[in-house]
């Protein structure tokens, strides 16, 4: 075979190698790689450690868990899009982990939220009177600063309940906001044009006024909630419905005002309720210990992989927060969070 045939093959191996090269590259970047890479990361678990607080016995333990803001579920632990802060999906986790290890004989619930979700604040408080109902472990709770609305539901059942002067909890009912721009809208000419299969399904609409009837249905849904709520708090401190009534109109109450009325036990910070459970419950040696978790390897590699390929990670957050927020829905909720 001569020069020029082997340069005619060499040739043509070049221009099939391109030619695969560039089609499978416009095939690779004709794809979703937000999709991609949130699907990878998902897939990923989290990894639990735990941390020891204070040496003992690891036949007895206390674990420490922490709800520190908005008791909302905005992803799963993998997810890339997760908020920072609280993960409603891993302190479930841990709640069910603390539940099915033996050697856990006690647990801190140190909370610091205005609450959050009624459905989140719902699960909550089902993973807690399971631990109790199952396993008899004692919860003492201590509230940090806030410790308000689905803060204090989730605190309800505990065992004792510890707050400190400052703090601010209470806040006890549902609320629903939405916001109306339709005056706004027809004041610069804009028409909104809605159709409908029937004439409550655009209720709470932000484009027009609602009225009595709708009003007064979804009056009613709050109504179920909160009754749920009072009834809850009647059970956990062991009150009368209208003793849990007389500050159960969304009032705010420091923590003094909270002892007074029954809602909260005594004064104490994190350190002081954990000698408090070691003492009640002959568990002076016990280690006491606070979990943690860490993203696996995928998931930190589909987070550099979206930062390589130029995706707006800010953005989409941002997108994600305001998809599963568009819908008004009831919460157990202080303050404008």
């Amino acid at each position: 075979m001569n020069m020029k045939r082997w340069l005619a093959i060499l040739g043509a191996s070049v221009l099939l190698v391109i030619s695969i090269g560039v089609n499978t590259m416009s095939s690779i970047f004709s794809k979703d790689w937000t999709a991609m890479l949130d699907e990878f990361a998902a897939v990923s678990s989290a990894e639990f450690f735990e941390t020891v607080l204070e040496e003992g016995s690891m036949n007895e333990r206390i674990a420490l868990l922490t709800v520190d803001g908005v008791i909302q579920d905005t992803g799963s632990a993998g997810s890339l899009f997760a908020a920072e802060g609280y993960n409603h999906s891993v302190f479930l986790q841990q709640l069910e982990q603390v539940k099915e290890d033996d050697s856990v004989k006690a647990i801190v619930l140190e909370v610091n939220s205005p609450g959050g979700g009624v459905v989140e604040s719902a699960q909550i408080y089902k993973e807690i009177k399971e631990i109790q109902e199952e396993t008899a472990k004692p919860i003492y709770v201590s509230m940090g600063g806030m410790a308000a609305s689905g803060g204090y539901y989730i605190s309800a059942p505990a065992d004792k309940i510890f707050v400190n002067k400052e703090t601010m909890t209470g806040s006890i009912g549902v609320i629903m906001q939405s916001i109306n721009y339709g005056k706004l809208a027809e004041k610069y000419g804009v028409e909104f044009v809605t159709i409908k299969s029937g004439p409550y399904k655009d209720i709470m609409s932000p484009t027009r006024e609602m009225t009595e009837v709708e009003r007064n249905m979804l009056q009613e849904m709050l109504n179920d909630s909160y009754e749920d709520f009072v009834d809850i708090i009647a059970q956990g401190r062991n009150m009368t419905e209208a003793e849990v009534k007389k500050v159960a109109d969304g009032r705010i109450v420091n923590g003094r005002q909270a002892i007074e009325a029954g809602l909260a036990d005594d004064f104490g910070f994190v350190e002081d309720v954990v000698a408090a459970i070691k003492t009640d419950y002959n568990l002076e040696n016990a280690e006491v210990f606070e979990y943690g978790y860490s993203q696996s390897f995928a998931s930190l590699f589909a987070m550099k992989a979206q930062s390589f390929l130029g995706v707006d990670m800010e953005s989409k957050l941002i997108g994600k927060l305001i998809a599963d927020n568009s819908a008004p829905k009831m919460m157990y909720l202080y303050g404008n969070n």
